[in-house]
């Protein structure tokens, strides 16, 4: 069975998100199956540009053993997973940046150094349509950032360098000939 993941090259990743006019089943359903998805596939995450979707959603699950300090105690400790975002919106960014590798589920096999923000205040709207801040850091503040940038149309090939995207040249152009849609 072919995956579902919208793979590299494939234009719906360049869509930006339209907003969630009101949280309804369908979008309940829509998160679960994003759950469902993302479980198969040992993601993380999954924004809905990654199935084919365009509405302001994605969905976590950080397993707590991955989301630690450097005390080895939890990040983010009052965080229930998994999760769904609905609208969501960052309204603040700490000074603080630190670099990881990330992979995505849209480029597979690729995993890229990527700085971001240390922490986040995150605005959503959570599965019931209520109104949530979340202040994460950690790996759920780097998954936000992550699953965000899908909904703004931002690609991990987008942070990478220029000689990152030379030796991964032959993987990303592979990718994008397989994935685009014919003209």
């Amino acid at each position: 069975m072919a995956s579902p993941i919208c793979i590299y090259g494939n234009p719906v990743l360049r869509k930006k998100s339209e907003p969630v006019k009101e949280v309804t089943a369908e979008t309940r359903t829509l998160a679960d199956r994003m759950l469902g998805i993302m479980y198969a596939q040992d993601g993380i995450g999954l924004a809905a540009e990654q199935i084919g979707h365009t509405e302001a959603v994605f969905v976590l699950d950080i397993p707590v053993a991955a989301d630690k300090n450097d005390q080895g105690l939890p990040n983010n400790p009052g965080v229930k997973m998994p999760q769904a975002f609905i609208n969501p919106e960052i309204i603040g960014v700490s000074e603080e940046t630190t670099v990881a590798e990330e992979g995505c589920l849209s480029f597979p096999k690729l995993y890229v150094p990527v700085e971001r923000p240390a922490e986040v205040v995150l605005r959503y709207l959570d599965r019931d349509g209520n109104a949530q801040v979340l202040n994460a850091k950690g790996l759920l503040a780097r998954a936000i950032q992550h699953e965000l940038d899908h909904l703004n149309g931002v690609l991990l090939v987008d942070h990478m360098s220029p000689v990152g995207k030379l030796k991964h040249a032959l993987l990303l152009r592979k990718l994008k000939k397989q994935n685009q849609e014919p003209q």
